[in-house]
This record gives structure tokens, C-alpha cells and sequence, in this order.
């Protein structure tokens, strides 16, 4: 297989989107970046904040430019200037949030993981779906050029059959990290902050898993701190995906084939370089990101063009695959004895 020239992407422009409305409910670190994106890339704005603190609110629309604050999160979802609310609060408020906002008959952008549960996630779709209003998970990867890359890929057939996946996501966030990682009450622990990334990224690869197998270490409190899990394909292709919040790992991804390797290095979730390789490991294609940073623009530009063309959810990530998804993720927990407080 001699040097050959990689699909392109065909994810369009953040700033070719249309220019929506948003609120932000819960303007934590997540928000402000992606806020920053929004603004930066894309010609949609924040024209509303929404905290339990009015200070706090009035703080995140005095750096971004938002004109107005709410110091509830019903206010906010009770603004008529608002088309769409972005959730951002802790994975253990998600379910709560967006049913708030799907009341309000506003659409909603959920942060990932979507909920604590599968039970919640399904509750949530099904009040969007019964509302007829659209609601999308913000697992921002999904939406980036260089996975669409991958997706093409995939559909030309360039590495012939999928035989195996291969992702990991480490970051050194534990004990000294964020205190809501070590929380249950919060829905702590690697899985939902860092193991999301590599779950769903095998199942864009494989399809809906036929087996799940985890092992990993619980933290003190409770919530886990490392796992590996081994996932199998519909068609027999194998993943292997690990996660920890006790140390930074490569965070790269691969895909390999009967034929041919896709490797995506280091942060293989952000904006980033997708490398052809063949058996011998010679690297026969090249996809390079147009950009590196605000990342998060394209999960809110997809996001803005659905809302105006009267869609639902996201071919790019549909409901029914965020619920099975959730349902892997109940599947490890349960692996590993790790069960949050009071879920629904």
C-alpha cells in the first residue's frame, strides 16, 4: 500500500453555523471554557448566566460580556430571550438540570457524561422526545473534523476489517484534584470525567458492545479511581480502553485493521492529527486538524444547526446511543462496586 492522501473532514466551520441564543446554567471551569469557544469560534453568544449565587453569575457575565444573570437556575430557564441552555453543572445534577430546562420548553446542550445513570438519561430523553424539543450530549469529540476523518475512514474501508481499539485517559486529578472527583454524592470518579472519552469513542468504532468486562481500584471514598475495560464488537473486533485519575497517561487512541492502523496521538479526544500506517508500520496518510484550539465550538455549532433546522437530536451522536452508552457505563459501575447516592 504505497503513501495515499486521507478523507477529508467534512464538518463545516463553527462560524458558518447560525447564530443562536444561550443560557449557561452552572458557570463553573467547564462553562468558562466553553464560553470562550462559543465566542471565539462560533457566531452564537451567551446572553444569560444562571448560578444558585447571583454574585457568582453576575462574575461569569462580567468576563464573558453575558447580559444578564440569573441567581437561580429557574430564572434562567424561565428567560424568553434564551433559545437553547447549556448544563454544566456537576454529572450529579445533569438529570435534574435538563428535565428543569426541557419544563421551560427550552433545548439543551447536556455536558457528558449525560447523567449519573442510565435511568436518568432515559428519563431525559424521553421528556425531550414527548416535548418534541432537541437535546444533545456534549461529548465535544464527536463533533471534531478529525474524527469525522476517522468516520471516513472507516466507511472507505481503508483499514479493511476492524480487529481491535485501542484508547486510554489519564489525568493526575486525585487526591489533590477537584474535591467533587472524590465525592459520590457528586457522581465522582474517573468514569464519568475521563473513561466517557474512550467508551464512547470505541463505540463510534464498534457499534453497540456484545460484552463488557472491567477491573480497576476504588478510592477511599468510594468512587473509582483506575479501571480497564475490555469491550467486544458486534462483528467480533475487541477494545481496550482504561482510564485514572491518579496519573496522566498518552491519552492516544488507535484502530486497527486487517490492513491498516489509525493512530490519533496524544489527547486523541481534542482537535489532532490522524496518522495511516501500514503493517509495517510505515506511515502511508496524514490528516492534520485545521485548528488546535476552542475544540468545544463544534459540538455548539452542530448544536445551533440542528435547533434551526427543527431537529430533535444528532446523527452525529443520536439519543439512543448516548442511553446505551450510559448503560456500559451503570454496567462498569456495577463491575466494580461503585454505586452513587440517591440516584434515580
Amino acid at each position: 500500500m504505497g503513501r495515499m492522501t486521507l478523507p477529508d473532514s467534512r464538518v463545516p466551520d463553527p462560524l458558518d453555523a447560525p447564530a443562536i441564543r444561550w443560557g449557561v446554567l452552572a458557570p463553573g471551569g467547564i462553562a468558562r471554557d466553553w464560553t470562550a469557544a462559543l465566542h471565539a469560534r462560533t457566531s452564537s453568544r451567551v446572553v444569560a448566566v444562571g448560578s444558585r449565587s447571583l454574585a457568582r453569575a453576575q462574575l461569569f457575565a462580567a468576563e464573558f460580556g453575558v447580559e444578564r444573570s440569573h441567581g437561580s437556575y429557574e430564572s434562567l430557564v424561565a428567560d424568553g430571550d434564551v433559545d437553547a441552555i447549556y448544563v454544566a453543572s456537576p454529572h450529579s445534577e445533569h438529570h435534574a438540570h435538563a428535565l428543569l430546562a426541557l419544563g421551560g420548553d427550552k433545548a439543551v446542550l447536556v455536558e457528558k457524561a449525560f447523567t449519573r445513570s442510565a435511568g436518568e438519561a432515559a428519563a431525559v430523553i424521553e421528556t425531550a422526545r414527548a416535548r418534541g424539543l432537541l437535546v444533545v450530549e456534549a461529548m465535544w469529540t464527536r463533533f471534531l473534523p478529525h474524527i469525522d476523518v476517522v468516520r471516513r475512514c472507516l466507511e472507505d474501508g481503508l483499514l479493511a476489517d476492524v480487529v481491535a481499539v485501542e484508547a486510554d485517559h489519564g489525568q493526575l486529578l486525585y487526591p489533590a484534584g477537584p474535591l467533587r472527583l472524590a465525592d459520590p454524592a457528586l457522581a465522582g470518579g474517573a468514569l464519568l470525567d475521563l473513561a466517557i472519552y474512550p467508551i464512547s469513542f470505541a463505540h463510534l468504532v464498534l457499534g453497540e458492545f456484545t460484552a463488557v468486562q472491567a477491573t480497576g481500584t476504588l478510592a477511599a471514598t468510594g468512587v473509582d479511581a483506575s479501571e480497564t475495560v475490555a469491550v467486544l464488537g458486534p462483528r467480533g473486533a475487541v477494545g481496550t480502553l482504561s482510564s485514572t485519575m491518579l496519573a496522566k497517561t498518552p491519552c492516544s487512541a488507535a484502530i486497527s485493521g486487517t490492513a491498516a492502523r489509525l493512530e490519533i496521538d496524544g489527547w486523541f479526544y481534542q482537535p489532532n492529527t490522524v496518522r495511516l500506517l501500514d503493517a509495517d508500520d510505515r506511515e502511508i496518510g496524514r490528516y492534520e486538524s485545521p485548528r488546535r484550539e476552542h475544540g468545544l465550538a463544534y459540538e455548539a455549532a452542530e448544536f445551533a444547526r440542528l435547533l434551526s433546522a427543527g431537529k430533535t437530536e444528532s446523527d452525529l451522536l443520536p439519543l439512543d446511543e448516548t442511553l446505551r452508552i450510559m448503560q456500559v457505563l451503570d454496567e462498569i459501575r456495577a463491575q466494580l462496586g461503585v454505586r452513587y447516592p440517591d440516584e434515580a
